[in-house]
């Protein structure tokens, strides 16, 4: 199943084109002094669709800060690097894999673009503190540069982490104020849910982002389990005893997740690694059981997310519209 737009993102790659002005030749773009004023900063945790990175970085209003990945001694950057297959052969022969938080520096010249490009503040929107430095680094940078620059913990991670980054990039081009632009990233963010299934806890336990799941490792060989993402932690729902019934109970899990939303709100992302055409039928028996659902967005894991999910997890993120209210 080839990757969607949910359904806001026409309507915002519109409204960006009717915010951004007529470049003269040869001029760098700049945003509208008459528009949004607030430039939003990620990091690569947020799974954003490339498409979709590519369409709205282009008069700097969003930047997307990349993840080093480390391979044995050599280390990668996210969105920089093709990577994917190196992780898994990496995993798949027990090589070391471990990642790292960007540093201040990185944040710093992000934030001075922002503001050389005539932005006012910069809404800085990153992966779970729980999982990662990387909000520290980007706190210490805010005190460096002379542009406001207000640093949101998204207490997850994934396209639940970009759905956040994504309501945040639409009411600054809708133009509205900096305050609302946060405010309304962190109501979308609340809405949000993740649920995954890994086959082996190896991977989360050697990078130490298991949390309360540990409580599991006793019985791993015996179990597969079903993991979530709450108040910024990895924490154990279920454990299921074969790999088809943790699937299947996964699927479960989204569709009364979805159903218990008001008619017409959820939106659907599901994550891979080394597995697409197992998340690619999970996608459609979801749209059948979801009708009133826009079709799943599929997508690989970042790789600074499969460093430490390992091959063969399945993610599915339910949200919300990234789109304000008029």
């Amino acid at each position: 199943m080839p990757d969607r737009e949910p359904a806001g993102w026409p309507w915002l790659r519109e409204r960006l084109t009717r915010l951004r002005p007529a470049p003269r030749a040869g001029a760098e773009p700049t945003p509208s002094l008459g528009g949004a004023r607030t430039a939003v900063v990620t990091d690569s945790a947020a799974a954003l669709p490339a498409d979709w990175v590519r369409a709205f970085t282009v008069d700097g209003r969003l930047t997307v800060v990349p993840m080093p990945v480390m391979v044995g001694a050599e280390i990668y950057g996210e969105g920089e690097d093709d990577i994917t297959e190196t992780i898994a052969v990496a995993i798949a022969s027990g090589r070391s894999v471990k990642t790292s938080r960007p540093s201040p520096g990185q944040f710093e010249h992000a934030y001075l673009a922002a503001k050389q490009r005539g932005f006012e503040s910069v809404l800085s929107v990153h992966i779970s503190g729980e999982l990662s430095g990387t909000a520290d680094a980007a706190r210490l940078a805010a005190g460096r540069v002379p542009i406001p620059v207000e640093v949101l913990d998204s207490r997850t991670v994934g396209m639940a982490q970009g759905m956040g980054v994504q309501s945040a990039v639409v009411a600054a081009a809708d133009g509205r104020n900096a305050a609302y632009v946060r405010a309304f990233a962190e109501e979308r963010l609340a809405l949000t849910k993740v649920y995954f299934y890994v086959p082996s806890l190896e991977q989360l336990r050697h990078g130490g982002r298991i949390g309360a799941a540990a409580s599991l490792l006793g019985t791993m060989l015996s179990i597969k389990p079903i993991l979530a993402v709450e108040n910024g932690k990895i924490v154990p729902l279920e454990k299921v005893r074969s790999a088809a019934k943790a699937v299947a109970r996964l699927e479960e899990i989204v569709t009364a997740d979805v159903v218990a939303r008001p008619v017409g709100h959820a939106r659907i992302a599901i994550h891979h690694f080394g597995n697409q055409a197992e998340a690619e039928r999970l996608a459609a028996r979801l749209a059948i059981a979801l009708p009133d659902c826009p079709a799943a967005q599929t997508s690989a894991l970042p790789a600074v997310l499969a460093a430490h999910a390992g091959l063969g997890v399945l993610a599915v993120i339910v949200g919300e519209s990234s789109t304000p209210p008029a």
